[in-house]
Formats: C-alpha cells, sequence, structure tokens
C-alpha cells in the first residue's frame, strides 16, 4: 500500500511544487511586464528627450552656423576695409609721391628757364640781325636743320650697312667660289691620275694587242707553211 500511495505522494508533490512554481512565474512576468512597462515608458521618455535633444542641437547648429556666417562677413568687411584703407594710403602715397616729382620737376624748369633765358636774348638779337621776323622762325629752322642733318646721318649709317652686308655678301660669295674651284681643282686631279691610269693602261693592252698580232702572224705564217706542205704531199 506504501508503494502504491507512493507514486500517487509524488505526484500530488510534484502537483504542488509546478502550482507554486506556476504562481512564482505568474510573479515573475507580472514583475516583467510592470519592468516592460517602467522601460517603455522610459524608452519614450529617452525618445522625447532625444527629439528635444535633437531639436536643441539642431537650433545650436544654425545659431552657430549664422554666427559663423556673422563672423565670416565680419572678417570679410574687415578684410575689405583694411584693402579699401591700404588702397587709400597707397593713393595717398603715391599722390604724394607724384606732387613731390612735379614740385621737382617745376623747380627744375624754374631753374632752366633761368639758365636759358640768356639764349631768349641772344635769339631776339639773331632775329635783329637776320631775315627771320620772330624767334619761333629761327627755332623751326634750327629744328629742321637738325632733321636734315639726322637724316643724313641715318642716309649714311644705311649706306654703310648695305656696304658692310654687300662686303659681307661678297666674302661668301668668294668663299663658295673658292671652295668650288677647290673642289673642281681636286676633281680634275682625280680625273688626271685616272686619265693616267687609263693611259697606262691602254698602252698595256696595246702592248698585248701587238704581242697577240705577233703571235697570229708567226701562227697564220707557220698554218701557210703546213698547207703548202700538205699540199705538196698531197701533189
Amino acid at each position: 500500500e506504501e508503494d502504491s500511495l507512493s507514486p500517487f505522494i509524488c505526484l500530488q508533490k510534484k502537483k504542488k511544487e509546478a502550482k507554486l512554481m506556476q504562481k512564482a512565474l505568474e510573479v515573475k512576468e507580472e514583475d516583467f511586464r510592470e519592468r516592460m512597462k517602467a522601460t517603455a515608458c522610459r524608452w519614450r521618455d529617452l525618445h522625447t528627450k532625444e527629439a528635444q535633444l535633437k531639436s536643441y542641437m539642431e537650433k545650436f547648429r544654425k545659431i552657430l552656423k549664422e554666427n559663423d556666417e556673422m563672423r565670416i562677413q565680419a572678417l570679410q568687411k574687415a578684410s575689405r576695409e583694411r584693402e579699401r584703407k591700404m588702397q587709400k594710403e597707397s593713393e595717398l602715397l603715391r599722390a604724394k609721391m607724384q606732387l613731390e616729382a612735379l614740385r621737382n620737376k617745376h623747380q627744375k624748369l624754374c631753374h632752366k628757364v633761368r639758365k636759358y633765358s640768356i639764349f631768349n636774348k641772344y635769339l631776339e638779337e639773331v632775329v635783329k640781325i637776320s631775315q627771320f621776323e620772330e624767334i619761333q622762325e629761327v627755332i623751326w629752322r634750327y629744328k629742321t636743320l637738325v632733321k636734315m642733318h639726322k637724316d643724313l646721318l641715318q642716309l649714311q649709317q644705311r649706306r654703310k650697312e648695305m656696304s658692310e652686308q654687300a662686303k659681307v655678301l661678297l666674302d661668301q660669295y668668294t668663299a663658295e667660289k673658292e671652295a668650288e674651284a677647290l673642289q673642281y681643282k681636286n676633281e680634275l686631279v682625280q680625273l688626271q691620275l685616272y686619265f693616267d691610269q687609263v693611259q697606262n693602261d691602254v698602252l698595256s693592252w696595246e702592248a698585248c694587242w701587238a704581242d697577240i698580232q705577233n703571235m697570229t702572224a708567226k701562227e697564220t705564217l707557220k698554218l701557210g707553211t703546213i698547207k703548202m706542205a700538205i699540199f705538196n704531199l698531197f701533189q
């Protein structure tokens, strides 16, 4: 009987343990669901905070971008102002230098006027004793003579250059003809050597031809003698 009750008791124990485990699982599931709800709430809060953070970061980036643009514009404006100021200072310095140069030129011109005033008096005296009526006519005449002198010098220089160029061309032509004459002379020497060699060959061949003719005459004479002997024997 104890043996038959033992499995039943074990089964009851197992069922009791299963119920206890089921209750523990239900408690854990409930705790897990509560935790999941809390986690979902936290995730929603995190997403909300993340969206707020993104919005804040976007606004912050826009503010930084606007600040950078304003800073760049301010720097560009300051740079343009600085360049404009430097350009104005450069133009002012150039104007001062030009003014100083003009003052120096004016002083030099005044000095020249004082220096050459004696020539004006001289020209006035020249007009009085010459056929000219005004000083300007004397100056024009002088300029004409200077121009004619300059033209004559240029013409002389051109003629000199043409003469030098003709001399260079003549030298080149002479050098070319001398080179051609030397080449012809060398060719003539070669032809003379060839003619001498050919003449020697002709003499050699003429001697050989004479020997051949002598030998032919001897052979002809010998042949005639043989023919006469054969003819006599035949007779």
